[in-house]
């Protein structure tokens, strides 16, 4: 597939449910435990607990500007778990289950990464499109 922003997150932001600046967190996935699907996956819990490689984490000092969303590149912690080929972005309430689910990377330096228990910078495209644009 591509990079991609999910069907339901590009309605979240044009219906006005979903802001930049509230809390957005990312993850790495495994795509062997988690088949993608950008039309119908719109929430975090359509990730399989499986899927999930390491720890979510918030991405820091969000901005916006001209539709296009950036923020600090985010450092992922003593990761552990399966082989991951995408990286998410998502909207995190701390509800799986209404927590936006938006972007996901598979096309990306580093991709795929095998962890090993030691800490995985997530370093966001500096270009005009930055981490991503409406």
């Amino acid at each position: 597939m591509a990079n991609a922003l999910t069907d339901a997150y590009r309605d979240f932001f044009l219906g006005g449910d979903n802001d930049w600046d509230s809390t957005h967190s990312t993850q790495l996935v495994d795509s062997a435990d988690y088949t993608r699907s950008d039309a119908t996956h719109d929430f975090y819990d359509d990730v399989t607990a499986a899927g999930r490689v390491g720890t979510k984490t918030n991405i820091a000092s969000r901005t916006h500007a001209a539709g296009v969303a950036d923020g600090a590149d985010t450092t992922l912690t003593s990761v552990t778990g399966d082989p991951s080929e995408l990286i998410i972005v998502f909207a995190d309430t701390g509800t799986e289950a209404t927590s936006d689910f938006g972007a996901i990377f598979d096309t990306a330096t580093g991709l795929p990464v095998t962890p090993n228990g030691a800490n995985i910078t997530i370093t966001w495209d500096s270009g005009a499109n930055k981490i991503f644009k409406l």
